[in-house]
C-alpha cells in the first residue's frame, strides 16, 4: 500500500478513538459497529469509513458480553447460513459456546435465481443452469445454416477455440449470440444487461458447453465453468461461508411469518430507519431475544478461508476452527470426497454488506470488500500522492503470494477445476486438447482493478477519474493503519473498495461500459480475488480496462430487473439468500 497518498479520505484521531469500546485504540481492542441508523451519507468518504469500522467490529475479539472466545463474527450475534439442501432451502445456524461451523469449498458466485455465475468472452455475466453429462444422440442444436445437428464431441484447440463435432467428426458451426461491438483490440463486447443472462450448461467430453434459451452457443474464456474451486499456492482449497447478524435473522423471520409488515407494500426492504428497527427489536423481544448492536442494522457477511496449516505465517491471519470436506487426492484430475475434518482456518477475504439510513430520506445498501495483503499482486494503477502528483504503480507479481506464483506472467484468473457433486474435477481432461490439460492445482490470480475502479471509466462523478478514486481508498487504509496499535492482526487486511448507488436509487445497469456507466458509484467495478476470482477478468493484459469483464456487485445484486421501481434494498431481488432461508421458528 502506498504510504504517501493525498489525504482525501481520513478519520480524525478523536473520532477513531470513539470506535473502540475502551475509548482509545488498543492492541486487538474491541471496536463498536458503525451506527447505520445515523449514517451521515456524505459521499464518498463516509461510506468507506462505515466499511472500515464494520470490518474492525466483525473481526474484534469477542468480549464477555458477546459470550467471549473467538471473534465477534463467531459470537451469538451472528448466524451461519447453511448451504442449500436438496430443495434449495437454507437454514440459519445459531452460534453457541463450542460451536464449530461446517464450511464447504469455494464455488462459483450465484445470481438472483440461486444459480452459479460465470462470464462469457464478451464480459457478459451468465447464470448457469447445469444439465447432467450427455451422451451421443442426446444433444442437438441448430447450426448457423438452420440445420438441426447432433453434437457428439467437443474439444478446445491450442488457441482456446471451442470446436464441436457431429458423430462423423464433421465440425459444426453453431449459431452464436450477437454482440454489441468490438473494442480497440478486436474483442467482442456485449451490450450491458440489467441481470445476468440465463444459460444451460452441458458436459461433453468432460468440457462444459453453454447455450442460451435461443440455442446460441455462448463462448466463455478458457478456464470457465460453473462450480469453480480455487486452490492456494500452499495447496489449500478455499472454503467459503455466509453469515448474517441477529437483526437480519429476526427481520427475516418476522417478515416471513407476517409479524413485521413491510414499510412499502409489495416491496419489502431491509431496515434503514429507527422506526423499522424498533419493529424488529420488539419482535425479537417477544421471543426472548435482545440485540447487543442493533444500530448496525441488517448485516450479511461472506468470507473465504484457507487451511492455516498450509501458511508459513499463520499468526498474521485471523483464524477460526471449522469442519471442512476431505478428499482422496491421489489423482491429479479427480478428487473424490472421503468425509470431513476439523481444522484451523485463516481468513483471506470478506464481503461486508449492510443497510444504512440515507439523507435526505433515501436508504442505502453498501457493499464493501476486504482482503489479506498476502493474497494477490495488483495490476498497474495510478493514484495521487500527498504533493498532488499523479503517481503510476506498475504491475509486479514478484513476491510470496498466496494465490499467485512469484514473478508469474499469467495467464491470470484461469479456472483449473470445479465442483462436480461432492467431488472436485479438473476442468479439461484428456481427450480434450486444452493446452495444457488442467490438473487440480493452484492457479495464478491477480487483482486487475486494484481498488475497484477500471482504468478507463470514472467510477463515480465526485472523484471524476480513477486515480482520484484509488487515492481515496489508499488514503483511508493508510490513515487507519497508522492509528491502529502495532501488531494488531487486523492491520494485515485492507479494504479494496465499497460500492453503492447514486442517491440510493435502484441499480440501472448491471455491467457498466464507457457509454453506459450506470448509477453504481464508489468503487463501481469491485471484486474480491478470493470470491469473484473469475468475474474480474482473465488473461495476461488489459483486464483492468472497463471494457473487459465489467463486473461489480450490482451485476448480480439488482432489484429493478425483477421488481421495477423497487428500492435498492428490496429484499426480493438484492439478496440471493433471503428468499431461500427458512425462518428461525
Amino acid at each position: 500500500m502506498p504510504s504517501d497518498p493525498s489525504p482525501t479520505c481520513t478519520v480524525a484521531p478523536a473520532t477513531f478513538a470513539t470506535w473502540f469500546q475502551s475509548g482509545s485504540p488498543s492492541l486487538n481492542g474491541v471496536v463498536n459497529p458503525a451506527n447505520s441508523v445515523a449514517f451521515p451519507d456524505s459521499p464518498n468518504c463516509s461510506f468507506y469509513q462505515w466499511a472500515k469500522q464494520m470490518f474492525l467490529w466483525l473481526t474484534s475479539p469477542a468480549p464477555s458480553i458477546y459470550g467471549g472466545g473467538g471473534i465477534i463474527l463467531d459470537s451469538p450475534t451472528f448466524y451461519d447460513v447453511s448451504p442449500p439442501d436438496a430443495s434449495g432451502q437454507r437454514t440459519l445456524l445459531p452460534h453457541f459456546p463450542g460451536f464449530i461451523r461446517s464450511i464447504n469449498v469455494r464455488s462459483a458466485q450465484v445470481g438472483p435465481l440461486g444459480l452459479p455465475i460465470i462470464v462469457d468472452k464478451s464480459g457478459r455475466m451468465l447464470q448457469v443452469q447445469r444439465v447432467q453429462s450427455v451422451v451421443s444422440s442426446q444433444l442437438r442444436l441448430t447450426d448457423n445454416l438452420g440445420n438441426i445437428v447432433e453434437v457428439a464431441h467437443a474439444e478446445r484447440l491450442k488457441d482456446g477455440t471451442l470446436v464441436l463435432r457431429d458423430p462423423k467428426g464433421t465440425v459444426i458451426e453453431p449459431r452464436r449470440a450477437p454482440v454489441e461491438r468490438q473494442d480497440s483490440l478486436g474483442r467482442e463486447i456485449a451490450a450491458p444487461s440489467a441481470a445476468p443472462l440465463l444459460v444451460q450448461s452441458f458436459i461433453i467430453d468432460k468440457l462444459p458447453i453453454f447455450f442460451d434459451s435461443f440455442g446460441n452457443l455462448i463462448e466463455v474464456e478458457q478456464g470457465q465453468a460453473d462450480g469453480a474451486v480455487l486452490e492456494s499456492q500452499g495447496a489449500s482449497l478455499i472454503y467459503y461461508a455466509i453469515l448474517v447478524n441477529d437483526v437480519y435473522a429476526y427481520f427475516l423471520t418476522g417478515t416471513k411469518d407476517g409479524q413485521i409488515p413491510p414499510s412499502i407494500p409489495q416491496h419489502p426492504q431491509f431496515p434503514t430507519t429507527m422506526g423499522e428497527l424498533n419493529k424488529i427489536t420488539s419482535f425479537a423481544s417477544m421471543h426472548g431475544t435482545s440485540f447487543l448492536d442493533s444500530q448496525a442494522l441488517a448485516v450479511e457477511v461472506k468470507s473465504s478461508w484457507v487451511d492455516a496449516a498450509t501458511l508459513a505465517n499463520p499468526s498474521d491471519y485471523i483464524t477460526i476452527e471449522a469442519t471442512v470436506p476431505t478428499y482422496n487426492t491421489s489423482s491429479t484430475t479427480l478428487w473424490t470426497s472421503t468425509g470431513t475434518k476439523t481444522t484451523k482456518l485463516a481468513l483471506v477475504g470478506m464481503h461486508v454488506v449492510g443497510s444504512t439510513a440515507g439523507s435526505p430520506g433515501h436508504p442505502e445498501m453498501i457493499w464493501s470488500t476486504f482482503e489479506h495483503f498476502g493474497n494477490t499482486p495488483n495490476a498497474a494503477y495510478q493514484y495521487v500522492n500527498k504533493n498532488g502528483v499523479l503517481t503510476p504503480v506498475p504491475q509486479s507479481t514478484t513476491g510470496n503470494w498466496l494465490f499467485s506464483a512469484s514473478s508469474s506472467s499469467g495467464p491470470f484468473n484461469a479456472m483449473h477445476m470445479f465442483q462436480s457433486g461432492s467431488n472436485i474435477q479438473a476442468l479439461a481432461q484428456p481427450p480434450a486438447t486444452t493446452p495444457p490439460p488442467f490438473t487440480i492445482s493452484p492457479s495464478d490470480t491477480i487483482r486487475w482493478k486494484a481498488f475497484g475502479a477500471a482504468s478507463d471509466i470514472s467510477p463515480n462523478p465526485i472523484d471524476g477519474n480513477t486515480a482520484n478514486s484509488n487515492t481515496e481508498i489508499i488514503s483511508i487504509n493508510d490513515n487507519i493503519s497508522g492509528m491502529m496499535a502495532a501488531g494488531d492482526v487486523r492491520n494485515n487486511y485492507f479494504m479494496t473498495g465499497a460500492t453503492w448507488t447514486i442517491g440510493g436509487a435502484p441499480p440501472t445497469a448491471g455491467q457498466p461500459s464507457p457509454g453506459n456507466p450506470g448509477n453504481q458509484v464508489g468503487t463501481s467495478q469491485l471484486a474480491n480475488t478470493t470470491m469473484e476470482t473469475y468475474e474480474d477478468g482473465n488473461g495476461t493484459t488489459s483486464s483492468n480496462a472497463g471494457n473487459n469483464f465489467n463486473s461489480n456487485c450490482f451485476s448480480c445484486h439488482v432489484s429493478n430487473a425483477q421488481n421495477p421501481g423497487a428500492s435498492p434494498i428490496d429484499i426480493t431481488a438484492l439478496s440471493h439468500i433471503y428468499g431461500f432461508i427458512k425462518p428461525l421458528f
